[in-house]
């Protein structure tokens, strides 16, 4: 039999009937003749629903306890999913993370997953059972829950997968797959029937959310295909591959907008070999990630040092960048919570030219901005003004022809 993984997102368990389409669409799985495991997110706005009561008794709960907290959304729709399957006449058990040795290393509200133990799902496999696994999170060596952060239940749902070996994971949300860009934002947007792994992590980690980059990265590793698909239709969604045909010929294949950055700029830094790799040393010892990173040209031994960091993260890294400064005798650290980034992704970028100057020109031209720029071989990245992201998406998309039919 094979072996199939599919993940419900808090939009598509939201209701009763929800919960009802999603266990009959694993029961139809597994009557096709596979082994079915279900990675259920939070319903709805349960989680904001948890944090909200983090919020009304402190306004820096303790990682640990808001863990066990968060955790519990989670809990509740597992149940249920096992419950609606059993109304309709088949087999199923419900696991938490911990339950199933989800294993993450001991960091509480963002975690990685070290590994999973699979032994227990294929027992209950081989008693006829449809599994349904709790997603987003797991527990650590000391059996303490954690929490995988943002878009964690992506991420539990491929791990999965290649722990079990399964032939696909199906991603389930209230979207048809994967677009060119947010099809809120920009109405001409269109559907891709694939994408290679490369695009899409970039895509996941320049504010694609349909995908949280960790998922892709571990389906990239593992050769996991990905079928990203609505939970509302039947109709085939993108799939997430290796390879895509004619991919190089296809300079640009999506446009992407982080909307909630901040910009750091830590000003008056000692220009000296040492000094950055001792910031964002003390930076990641404080779990905070970094997105872009700018330094100045010196002017007599000093610089300034700018990077962007989610806009949530702020308070946190301005507790720790103030104390490097102050260490450093830096001259002072300000901060902008009003950025966002734009960003084109395509595979044909290492071989075609002109990619940089047309989105460029587009963004002069719509009167937008650049704070900051960052490349690869593969994406461009513009920092700008967070009230001119979505017109920056837009006149971006435009730029490159990607509305209409899938090429």
């Amino acid at each position: 039999m094979g072996i199939l993984v599919q993940k419900f997102g808090g939009t598509s368990v939201a209701t009763a009937d929800l919960v009802r389409r999603a266990a009959a669409r694993a029961i139809r799985a597994r009557e096709a003749g596979n082994h079915v495991a279900v990675v259920v997110s939070a319903r709805g706005d349960t989680t904001d629903d948890l944090l909200a009561l983090a919020g009304e008794i402190t306004d820096r709960p303790d990682p640990r306890e808001l863990d066990q907290l968060i955790s519990t959304g989670e809990q509740i729709s597992i149940a249920l999913v096992a419950m609606a399957i059993h109304t309709q006449g088949c087999g199923a058990i419900s696991f938490t993370g911990g339950q199933v040795g989800l294993l993450t290393e001991p960091v509480h509200t963002k975690a990685r997953i070290q590994r999973v133990n699979a032994k227990r799902i294929h027992d209950e496999f081989a008693k006829g059972n449809i599994v349904i696994v709790a997603g987003f999170q797991g527990v650590d060596a000391n059996q303490n829950v954690t929490t995988l952060g943002r878009g964690g239940s992506d991420t539990t749902a491929v791990a999965l997968a290649a722990a079990l070996g399964a032939d696909v994971c199906e991603i389930y949300t209230d979207v048809a797959g994967v677009f060119s860009a947010d099809p809120r934002i920009v109405p001409t947007a269109r559907k891709m029937d694939e994408i290679a792994y490369d695009e899409m992590l970039e895509m996941a980690s320049l504010g694609a959310g349909v995908m949280h980059s960790r998922a892709v990265e571990f389906g990239k590793k593992y050769h996991i295909p990905i079928h990203v698909r609505s939970s509302l239709t039947d109709e085939p969604g993108t799939m997430i591959v290796e390879e895509v045909n004619r991919m190089e010929a296809i300079t640009v294949r999506g446009a992407a907008l982080v909307k909630d950055l901040a910009k750091v700029t830590i000003c008056g830094v000692p220009d000296k070999p040492g000094v950055a790799a001792r910031i964002f040393h003390e930076i990641a010892s404080a779990n905070i990630v970094v997105d872009d990173i700018i330094q100045n040209t010196s002017r007599e031994g000093t610089t300034d040092l700018s990077f962007t960091v989610a806009a949530a993260e702020l308070r946190a890294i301005m507790d720790t960048a103030r104390r490097i400064a102050s260490d450093l005798g830096a001259r002072e650290t300000i901060a902008d919570d009003q950025v966002s980034k734009v960003s084109v992704v395509g595979i044909g970028m290492r071989s075609h030219t002109g990619v940089a100057e047309r989105m460029f020109k587009a963004l002069a031209d719509a009167g937008v901005n650049i704070q900051m720029i960052s490349t690869s071989e593969i994406k461009i990245s513009c920092i700008i003004d967070r009230a001119s992201g979505e017109k920056a998406l837009r006149v971006v998309h435009d730029a490159f022809g990607l509305g209409g039919q899938t090429p």
